[in-house]
């Protein structure tokens, strides 16, 4: 994959000064190097500037960007993240059209799509992307992003000038752009994290692109346009027709992400979805000769220290053994130490620009270096539980309405650790009701639906909008810094828009979760693995990772410079850290329970030690 970023201004001549902006695009291209490793450039026009770092996949000799055409003495560049699976149709219907390649890469297949087309092309994409398309003639700029939002791109506008890049990061590269937070952002990542409202940057004044938009920047102004959406509408096919659709999407969903220059691999928890994504790899590879590479995580002791609880039930060696015999693939066992997933978690928040997902972030950012070595492509299993209805949320009348993100039922865990006015003053409650309110209000119910099935929709839309985004942004942000891209194949668009509307009475069939994933998934795996109940990503239960973390947040908590004492009630942390943890109560989703709370602490501080973080608290 890449990485992409640059500033436009219909006010200001960049080719005036070459030497100084071509120095600022510069950085910001170095600040995105760990994204595309095999090669970078520039182009700097008279009213934009455009940089690139590439991690080849795709055209391996010929797919240098930013790419250019001219046509009429006008330049027609683009900057590109991404992968398409359809490129061969749409570049057989420009051909059809006249159009001449000079490359075999689907970079020049989006430009010449929007010679072709103009700006509304991007609804004939099928793939995952963030890019920028500079018209020269017309003076525009115009930002696009896929439906799910797999591929990130944010934004700000400084002095009528606009930034954009793949991460934050290389817009703090631009000298005019500076890591601010007000108190909207702390409660963003106080009341909401490591979740963000969509199209929120965290940062004040920086934004990210809505999935399925596209901006429009010219000296009219900036115009955001919606070309996709998730819509309600009654589902007509039969159980046993659901079925077979379903079965035909997720095969095709895989086969089509398994393009690739470079060979590709899987990741594999022994659960139904990695499993059936390694199994229609390992078929379509084993039909050309080849073997499927896989690999699976673990923590060091685990076999040891594990508990089982309501959200993960079981330990994943064995399935993972099952699978690798069933398919014969040349498997990896990769396991992680405590020491090294506790100093991670600030390499996780150099990942990301902000604290995220704790130490279930930067163990899979370990595990990603690993894979990198030998890989550049992995398939995951991602995605399915939202998609499908995997999750306890789904199934429990408790969850049902509470006006509230499913996930963080309860913001007390959050808040009980904050100074009493600092708390007063964010008032989380409202903050998060306000975000709830705007969410569900964008997705319809159906005339016929009863209050649980409309409930059951709105969790769905919420599941994909919001959990699913931070889960790929986790997959995105863990694998690109270390030059990994990773496909998600269950945040297939035609896929996800076909399940969205299969009723509940179907999904959950005889109260089997995931129903219509397993029915159309029978004589693709072993029925054990079939049928096994949900255990999400592996995590760690020796007590010595949570004394680990407890004595680093100590030692945080006794320098009297730790930006994290304007925030959080030292005593009350302290306490925290000497109090029994429930592993079986997660403040955020499965995973983050007490342990990762103390993680995501740590990440806090370290985030706004590292970034000098402007706060503005009033």
């Amino acid at each position: 994959m890449c990485g992409i970023a640059g500033f436009f201004s219909t006010d200001r001549e960049y080719t005036k000064n070459i030497e100084q902006y071509g120095k600022i695009l510069n950085g910001m291209r170095d600040a995105l190097v760990p994204r595309g490793p095999d090669s970078k450039g520039t182009l700097l026009y008279k009213k934009c500037g455009m940089a690139h770092t590439r991690l080849s996949i795709i055209d391996l000799r010929d797919g240098m960007q930013p790419m250019e055409r001219k046509i009429a003495g006008y330049s027609y560049a683009i900057v590109y993240n991404g992968e398409l699976y359809n490129t061969k149709e749409l570049r057989d219907d420009l051909i059809a059209k006249g159009w001449q390649f000079q490359t075999t890469s689907d970079t020049e297949v989006i430009l010449l799509s929007f010679l072709q087309y103009g700006s509304d092309f991007v609804e004939r994409l099928d793939g995952i992307f963030a890019f920028a398309i500079y018209d020269e003639r017309h003076g525009k700029l115009l930002l696009y992003r896929d439906s799910f939002g797999i591929k990130p791109l944010f934004y700000t506008i400084k002095d009528e000038e606009i930034l954009f890049a793949s991460e934050p990061k290389a817009l703090f590269a631009h000298p005019g752009c500076n890591p601010r937070v007000t108190m909207d952002g702390l409660r963003e990542i106080l009341g909401m994290g490591p979740a963000r409202i969509p199209g929120s940057g965290v940062y004040d004044g920086i934004f990210e692109l809505e999935p399925g938009c596209y901006l429009s920047c010219s000296k009219y102004g900036i115009r955001e346009n919606v070309y996709w959406r998730l819509k309600s509408h009654p589902h007509e096919d039969s159980y046993e027709k659901t079925i077979e659709k379903t079965r035909d999407l997720v095969d095709s969903a895989v086969t089509r992400q398994m393009v690739s220059d470079v060979p590709i691999c899987t990741f594999l928890s022994g659960g139904i979805d990695s499993s059936l994504v390694s199994s229609i790899c390992n078929r379509n590879l084993r039909e050309k000769g080849e073997r499927l590479t896989t690999f699976s995580f673990d923590f060091d002791g685990n076999e040891k220290y594990f508990q089982a609880n309501a959200f993960q039930p079981s330990q994943d060696r064995p399935y993972v053994d099952k699978m690798v015999s069933y398919m014969g693939s040349d498997h990896h066992y990769l396991s992680c130490d405590y020491e090294t997933q506790a100093d991670l978690l600030k390499e996780s928040v150099k990942a990301h620009d902000m604290p995220c997902m704790a130490d279930v972030d930067s163990s899979l950012l370990y595990f990603c270096r690993l894979v990198s070595k030998t890989h550049k492509v992995v398939l995951t299993g991602e995605c399915a539980d939202e998609v499908f209805g995997g999750y306890p949320w789904f199934h429990k009348q408790e969850f049902f309405g509470k006006e509230t993100f499913p996930w963080t039922p309860d913001l007390m865990p959050r808040k009980e650790l904050l100074k009493t006015d600092f708390t007063k003053a964010l008032d989380l409650e409202n903050f998060v009701s306000e975000a709830y309110a705007k969410a569900v209000s964008k997705i319809e119910a159906l005339p016929e639906e009863n209050e649980t099935e409309t409930n059951r929709r709105q969790i769905g839309y919420l599941n994909i909008r919001f959990f699913m985004q931070t889960l790929l942004n986790r997959m995105d942000r863990t694998s690109m810094h270390w030059g990994l891209e990773a496909r998600v194949p269950f945040a297939d668009r035609k896929l996800v828009e076909y399940i969205f509307n299969v009723p509940w009475e179907m999904k959950a069939k005889d109260g089997v979760v995931k129903n219509i994933l397993r029915q159309s998934s029978v004589g693709k795996l072993p029925d054990d693995i079939l049928f096994r109940r949900k255990s999400p990503y592996p995590k760690s239960y020796n007590p010595y990772y949570e004394q680990l973390l407890g004595g680093r947040l100590r030692e945080v908590l006794e320098d009297s410079s730790s930006p994290l004492l304007q925030i959080v009630d030292k005593k009350k942390v302290l306490a925290f850290i000497d109090s029994v943890k429930d592993y079986g109560k997660p403040w955020y989703g499965q995973l983050m329970a007490g342990p990762q709370m103390l993680a995501y602490l740590l990440q806090i501080d370290f985030w706004l030690r590292e970034y000098k973080v402007e706060l503005v608290l009033s």
